[in-house]
This record gives C-alpha cells, sequence and structure tokens, in this order.
C-alpha cells in the first residue's frame, strides 16, 4: 500500500493521539497568576513623528456623577457597550510626543497620590524606553489633579528634572486665584493647592499659553473652555498627517459620544462643556481626524463618527508598521 500525503497526516495524527493518551506529559509552565495588569505603553506614527499612549491607571466613575443623565437611556447605552453594571472604570492617559529634537509629555497622570490604581506613568515612561530627565516639555491639558499632580514626586518636587512646565494661562489664573478657592465646596480645595503645588515646583521653567497657537514644535494648542476655564488641546502634525489629543472632552466613552449634552460633574461650566464637546466631535468627524483622549479606552487612538443625531467611538486599529 503506497502511504499517500492525507493517509500520513490521518495516521501521523492517530498515532500522537494514542500517545497523548497513554503517557502522562509533564506541565510545563508553573508560574503563578501575574494578578496585575501589564505596563501600559503603545506607540505610533502620526507622519515622521512617533506618539507613545500611556496608561497612569485608572479612575471609577459613578452614573450619578453625569448632569442631565437618564437612567433608561445610560443602562441602554451601558449594555449595547456590553459595560457591566456599576461604577465604570476609566482610564487616566498621557501621551508622549517624540518629535525628533524634543521630547514632550503632553499631560502626566495623578501620581502615586490616590492608591495602587493610579500613578503608573514613571512606570509606563520606563517601559517606553524614556527616563524622566529625559523630557523637554510638559503640555498639560488642564490643572486638575489626574493631570498635573504626576509632574511630581511622592516628595512634592519636579519628577522631571529638565523639562519646562507649560500650562494655558487661563487655567493658571483661575486656579491660583483666591477668591475661586475660598468659594469652591470643601472636596474642589485640594484641586487648586494640587495646581499651586504643581506650578511652584516648576516656578523657574514655566511658561502660559492662551489661544491657538504654537506650543512647541509641530504641536499647537487648541481652547476647548467649560471643562475648567483653560482646557485645551493639542494637534500634533507631520508630513499631512494630525493627531488631535483633546484631553478631557469625553470623560465616558460609553455616554458621552452618543449623548455629548451629558455633562459631568467635575466640570466647572457643565453647559460650556457640553457646548465644546458637540462643537469638537462635530469637527473632528467632518474632518475624520484621528483623536486620542485621557479617558478614552487605552490607548485612545480613534476616530469620531456621526450616528444619526448623535456620534460614535471607533478606535484605530493597531498600528503594525511605525
Amino acid at each position: 500500500m503506497t502511504l499517500s500525503r492525507p493517509h500520513f497526516l490521518a495516521s501521523a495524527g492517530l498515532a500522537g493521539g494514542v500517545l497523548l493518551a497513554g503517557a502522562s506529559v509533564p506541565a510545563l509552565a508553573r508560574a503563578p497568576l501575574a494578578d496585575a495588569p501589564t505596563v501600559g505603553a503603545l506607540r505610533r506614527k502620526v507622519g515622521s513623528i512617533e506618539v507613545t499612549a500611556l496608561l497612569d491607571g485608572y479612575i471609577d466613575i459613578k452614573s450619578e456623577l453625569f448632569i442631565g443623565l437618564v437612567d433608561a437611556e445610560a443602562g441602554r447605552l451601558a449594555e449595547a457597550s456590553f459595560d457591566k453594571p456599576g461604577p465604570r472604570r476609566t482610564p487616566v492617559n498621557a501621551y508622549l510626543v517624540n518629535l525628533g529634537d524634543r521630547l514632550v509629555l503632553i499631560d502626566a497622570g495623578m501620581s502615586d497620590g490616590r492608591g495602587p490604581a493610579l500613578g503608573h506613568l514613571p512606570a509606563a515612561l520606563q517601559s517606553a524606553g524614556v527616563a524622566p530627565d529625559q523630557v523637554d516639555t510638559l503640555l498639560i491639558t488642564h490643572m486638575h489633579p489626574d493631570h498635573i499632580n504626576g509632574v511630581l514626586t511622592s516628595a512634592g518636587e519636579a519628577l522631571f528634572p529638565n523639562a519646562e512646565l507649560v500650562v494655558t494661562a487661563t487655567d493658571y489664573a483661575f486656579w491660583h486665584d483666591d477668591a475661586n478657592m475660598n468659594q469652591a465646596p470643601d472636596e474642589a480645595k485640594p484641586f487648586f493647592i494640587g495646581a499651586r503645588r504643581a506650578a511652584a515646583a516648576y516656578a523657574d521653567r514655566l511658561r502660559q499659553v492662551d489661544g491657538e497657537r504654537e506650543a512647541v514644535g509641530a504641536i499647537r494648542t487648541v481652547p476647548l473652555p467649560g471643562h475648567t476655564p483653560g482646557h485645551a488641546g493639542f494637534i500634533v502634525e507631520s508630513d499631512g498627517e494630525a493627531l488631535f489629543i483633546w484631553g478631557d472632552v469625553v470623560h465616558m466613552a460609553t455616554y458621552q459620544f452618543a449623548r455629548p449634552d451629558w455633562s459631568i460633574a467635575f466640570d466647572v461650566d457643565s453647559k460650556l462643556a457640553a457646548e465644546t464637546r458637540k462643537r469638537t466631535l462635530d469637527r473632528v468627524a467632518a474632518d475624520r481626524m484621528l483623536i486620542a483622549g485621557m479617558h478614552l479606552p487605552f490607548p485612545g487612538f480613534g476616530h469620531v463618527a456621526r450616528d444619526g443625531q448623535a456620534y460614535r467611538f471607533v478606535p484605530a486599529e493597531w498600528a503594525y508598521e511605525l
């Protein structure tokens, strides 16, 4: 009998099955479960510029924090997104932009002051092959603690010894106004204190910008007021490509693409924040612009598509080539 290839494969499979059935094969992988996520750092190109998404950690946000939320609709949106009941886990992202001659970090996370869920930016930077002393510029979308506290060490000193700190003049003025702090509820006062401490640690290399203008190199500032008075995004442009890093335009992807009129309690001006969100979503959908957000599912890169009178988030595909 001539043994054909199909016969050979069938026989080999049968023999293998008999061998496995009659023999005890020792387990070779006996490693314990890691019980922790891997460090978050993911790189992609925008033209000739490298942008690395960095995960600082996460915050659990309750639906009660959203202004205007309708429970029945929120439940439907959560179910459609395969979300679990209860508080929704929201990432805290930052973005490292390599301009070739400068390393620019856009936002810096919370630091480790709020427990083990946050403060992983230094580890993410390390996994991306970058040390804090290599960062030249810190661009801050706004001076809330989950964006600026990470510029400090646990001892309250500057984590980035060679970097200038760039904030919007409007946000700086708001958080340094004693009248604003005195009028704020007690739970909001630490926001003012944290913003001032961060700015003070970089006082000799602090720069303020405002309006739509160049922030550094191929990165320009775009005012996005409402969440805070000086809240801003940054557009990175290179070789005909663009990435709009929009800060906190959206806090919860499950809700706010479908219902951009739902604001969050952390907004200083919730009405203006909703108007800014609608205008921004309309702009990036019309322009088919690549976006990234500090609270979009990590790594936060994607596009916005119109969905009737609303919008939907379309995560970007994996960047196979750099």
